[in-house]
Formats: structure tokens, sequence, C-alpha cells
């Protein structure tokens, strides 16, 4: 691997370690909804960087099925609390 996706590798790791405090230190539901979505976001850059530097070119069809399950899970869950917060 080049210094450059070590160091890039590096700079997303300190991202997803700040991602995950605010995670743990958030008090609403919707923004630990969002920082896992943020964490989801990261790894898929995470993914995308292994497959630049592999040979193989499955990574990229992975990253991208992962983005989606990502994004649509997020969606299904603040659907769900949000539909919860209006019947109270």
């Amino acid at each position: 691997m080049s210094e450059i996706n070590i160091l890039i590798i590096l700079m997303i790791s300190i991202a997803m370690v700040i991602s995950i405090f605010r995670f743990i230190t958030a008090k609403e539901i919707f923004t630990r909804i969002l920082s896992v979505n943020l964490i989801g976001t990261k790894i898929v850059l995470l993914i995308l960087l292994v497959g630049t530097v592999s040979i193989e070119k499955d990574f990229t069809d992975i990253a991208m099925v992962y983005a989606l399950i990502n994004f649509i899970s997020t969606i299904v869950v603040l659907k769900y609390y949000e539909d919860k917060e209006v019947s109270k």
C-alpha cells in the first residue's frame, strides 16, 4: 500500500472514532441513528479504498450494496421513529 492510502485509512478511522463517540454521547434517538448512518458511510469509504488497492474488482459491488442497505435501513428506522412520535 502506498503512504497516501495508509494516511487516508488513518484519517477515516479517526473520523469513525469521533462518530462512535458522538453516538455514545447523543441524547436524541435521531442523532444516534444519523451517527450510525455516518459510520456506515465511512465503512463504505474504507471498502472502496481497499478495492482501489486490491486487484479484484468485487469490492466496488460490495460497497454499493452495503451503501444501499445502509441508506434504506436508515430511512426505514427514521420513518418508524417518526410514526412512533406522531402517534403519541
